[in-house]
């Protein structure tokens, strides 16, 4: 009976888990998605993945639900002292040296989103960007106060560059294949507006704090997937059409020629008939052609004179 009642709180704590979980899914689930709260939900499953003997410094996938699972999520721990002295790369973000926390708490928990497709364009839906199109997963980074990894509501820190900005590498996700094209970066404040900024080079973007982030190109320089411009179409009809008449001019040619070949062949066979019909005797009760003679009259060879 004692040993059960040692595990009274374990299965107490276990089933509230549950239903946080639950609640979550619903929150992520609903049609009007507000960006702050799908911060909060994917904070509260960094908390809830990260395992107390997770060791410091090392990167550590998220356990996200099926409704989620389009969103690539990891988390790595620090001490705000270590972070600040040596900086950090966290997937696609690179925190140089002199990064600072505020308030530089005791062990905080940085977390890297990739909202992947489906996500990006709801949060991007969220923000007023006119003129452009996203063309890149929103990428975000956060930071939570980690001194208590059991919290049920993380506390979230502010992360900002010290002399070197944080570096966003956008190289392997963006959705541009022309070269000609150089997307511009956006940063998505949390107050709603949105900052839009050159690269500082090739698919490399600069923030001086944490956020959210991604590549966007101007409107006008994309052509919308599968629609062909009308002066192609008008082109591509207008060569379509002539090489089909060619090719039915050809076939008719044909068909005319071979017409007149059959004819002149009839015409051949039935002059050839005509001119060298055969003679039609009676042989017995049977109509037979005859040959008209053509031998040479015989001469009697005994009345031959010769001459004197």
């Amino acid at each position: 009976m004692g040993s059960l009642t040692c595990f009274i709180p374990v299965i107490v704590v276990f089933v509230l888990r549950l239903l946080l979980l639950s609640t979550r899914e619903v929150d992520a689930l609903g049609t009007e998605v507000n960006v702050g709260v799908l911060d909060h939900v994917l904070g509260g499953y960094a908390f809830e993945s990260y395992i107390r003997h997770n060791k410091t410094g090392f990167l550590y996938k998220i356990r996200l639900p099926s409704n989620l699972s389009s969103i690539r999520a990891n988390t790595v721990r620090f001490r705000c002292g270590s972070l600040h002295r040596y900086g950090t790369q966290v997937k696609e973000f690179h925190l140089a040296i002199g990064v600072e926390v505020q308030p530089c708490v005791e062990r905080v928990l940085i977390v890297s989103q990739n909202l992947g497709d489906i996500w990006s364009s709801l949060y991007y839906e969220d923000y007023n960007v006119p003129g452009y199109q996203l063309v890149s997963p929103i990428l975000g980074l956060l930071a939570y106060d980690a001194t208590f990894l059991n919290s049920t509501s993380p506390s979230q820190v502010k992360i900002s560059s010290g002399s070197k900005p944080i570096t966003i590498d956008f190289s392997n996700l963006t959705k541009i294949n022309d070269p000609s094209i150089r997307p511009f970066c956006a940063c998505f404040d949390f107050d709603g507006n949105v900052n839009v900024t050159e690269q500082v080079s090739n698919n490399i973007c600069a923030s001086t704090r944490h956020g959210h982030f991604g590549l966007l190109v101007e409107a006008s320089l994309l052509q919308p997937p599968g629609k062909v411009s009308e002066w192609k179409i008008i082109v591509g009809s207008a060569v379509g059409g002539i090489l089909g008449a060619f090719l039915l001019g050809l076939l008719v040619v044909a068909l005319l020629v071979k017409v007149k070949r059959k004819a002149q062949m009839v015409e051949m066979e039935r002059r050839a008939y005509e001119e060298e019909a055969l003679q039609i005797s009676m042989v017995g009760h049977v109509r037979a052609p005859t040959a008209a003679g053509t031998r040479t009259t015989p001469i009697i060879e005994h009345e031959y004179i010769p001459p004197p």
